[in-house]
């Protein structure tokens, strides 16, 4: 669950989302492409609204399945020529980009790719204080998660990761101090969009290609929550049943107390006037 992004029930991020459909900078580059997605909703019979709101995936996956159908020889529709087919390209780069950045990328990272970025940096830094033996972890996910995790580190290209794309960390020990006893580390990143190269190296802003452990941390602490929950605004659930069973206590009380109230003053056991027979 934690690979398959964008994360879901966070209530700040779906607010942060529906700024961005509206913003400037969304607007700006979505605007261009408005007659053609007339002419998409006709073609597929998918609602233009729809459409226009890349978030919701439904160009994206369009354009998925057509590309997969391509890759495997099979005959498209007459309407997906390969222009149309290039827009729709641009057109899911951008809902990539959208859905983790563009707009308040900062914010968006520390609730989304910087989730991801943090368990990885955790790895990291116990992999460098640790005697232990493990070389490397593995993580398969998707699309959206390259691509949360590559905006959350500030070096998404903005293209669509391919299949089989893969973003690498690499730790480096780079000396050792024997009369303090203190090692110095660094991670170096590399991205593999490309059977037919060798993976790409990756600078994260700020830093060298052999970015210190330290200086990484620095660098990328500000997409980092603490508090996931919180920050995205959700409420703690534990205090919510305290809060609920503290009203109904409350209410209990009330209605005793009125009740108490209406049997002294109008019931049966009231005392009776001593002058109210004469």
């Amino acid at each position: 669950q934690k690979l398959h992004f964008p994360l879901r029930d966070c209530p700040r991020f779906d607010e942060l989302q529906n700024e961005t459909q509206t913003s400037p900078e969304f607007q700006n580059r979505i605007q261009p492409y408005m007659d053609f997605l007339q002419t998409m909703a006709v073609n597929t019979g998918l609602e233009l609204n729809h459409l226009k709101m890349l978030d919701n995936f439904q160009l994206w996956n369009t354009y998925d399945t057509l590309h997969c159908e391509d890759i495997h020889n099979y005959t498209l529709p007459v309407w997906a020529t390969k222009d149309v087919i290039n827009k729709m390209e641009k057109l899911a780069e951008l809902s990539l980009l959208s859905l983790f950045g563009l707009y308040r990328r900062e914010e968006k990272s520390r609730l989304q790719g910087g989730v991801l970025l943090n368990t990885i940096l955790n790895s990291i830094k116990q992999a460098a204080n640790s005697s232990k033996q493990g070389k490397m972890e593995v993580y398969s996910a998707h699309d959206t998660t390259i691509g949360a995790l590559q905006i959350a580190l500030n070096i998404f290209n903005g293209k669509l990761p391919p299949y089989a794309a893969c973003q690498f960390f690499e730790l480096y020990q780079e000396s050792i101090f024997p009369m303090l006893l203190t090692r110095r580390y660094s991670i170096e990143m590399h991205y593999r969009n490309d059977s037919s190269k060798d993976p790409y190296v990756l600078t994260l802003p700020g830093c060298t290609s052999s970015c210190p452990l330290e200086k990484f941390a620095e660098l990328v602490s500000p997409v980092i929550t603490e508090n996931w929950s919180k920050e995205c605004g959700k409420q703690d659930k534990m205090k919510d049943i305290f809060l609920g069973f503290d009203v109904a206590v409350g209410l209990l009380c009330i209605f005793n107390l009125v009740l108490l109230y209406l049997l002294y003053h109008y019931g049966r056991c009231r005392r009776r006037n001593n002058y109210q027979d004469i």
